[in-house]
């Protein structure tokens, strides 16, 4: 599903707005839930999806440069850090008051944007059992990865396509396989593992 730059906003806003009610009630019970996200819980992933709200470009780039260049070690300390130094409801807030962030990462653009906080919604929503996010939202957030970004995830296809059955959505090409959009944006974000069949 190809959507413009305009809608990719819109569609990135909406996503937020539904994070916030989500996150919103949630008990501190449910916010120290691990999520998908290894050795992370819920607050954690608040952490890192509201990360560019608070901290400039400078201090990110010193903070990769200090992991020695790996993004994932950085990322992991600024989260542990900033869950160290603010509240639940201050990390809720830091997303409240920034729905409409102008935020792209590097590279990625404003899909980027839709898939990181599509994806980062997926590891709290699947943690604690609550509903996904809507299929073509799903579908425009994951896009047509190609190889680079399938293997930043550890993700092969290996000559399999995996179709959504839920709305217009197909990675990569071969044998196809019949899965909800849901499934499809954790295998490519490397949270489950590519089905057999």
């Amino acid at each position: 599903m190809t959507l413009s730059e305009a809608d990719l906003r819109t569609e990135t806003f909406a996503e937020r707005r539904r994070l916030v009610a989500i996150l919103d009630d949630l008990t501190p019970q449910q916010w120290a839930t691990d999520s998908l996200c290894d050795g992370w819980r819920v607050r954690e992933v608040v952490a890192h999806i509201t990360l560019a709200y608070r901290h400039s470009m400078f201090r990110v780039v010193r903070g990769i440069v200090a992991a020695r260049g790996d993004f994932n070690t950085f990322s992991n300390r600024i989260a542990l850090k900033d869950t160290a130094a603010f509240s639940d409801a201050e990390l809720l807030e830091s997303l409240r008051a920034n729905v409409e962030h102008p935020w792209k990462p590097p590279r990625g653009g404003q899909q980027g944007a839709l898939a990181h906080d599509v994806l980062h919604g997926l590891d709290i929503t699947e943690a604690l059992g609550l509903p996904a996010t809507s299929p073509d939202r799903i579908a425009a957030a994951v896009g047509d990865p190609d190889n680079r970004q399938l293997a930043y995830f550890g993700v092969d296809l290996n000559g399999k396509s995996l179709h959504a059955n839920d709305t217009d959505l197909t990675v990569g090409s071969g044998t196809p396989i019949g899965l909800p959009a849901k499934e499809i944006a954790l295998i490519v974000g490397g949270r489950r593992p590519v089905p057999s069949s």
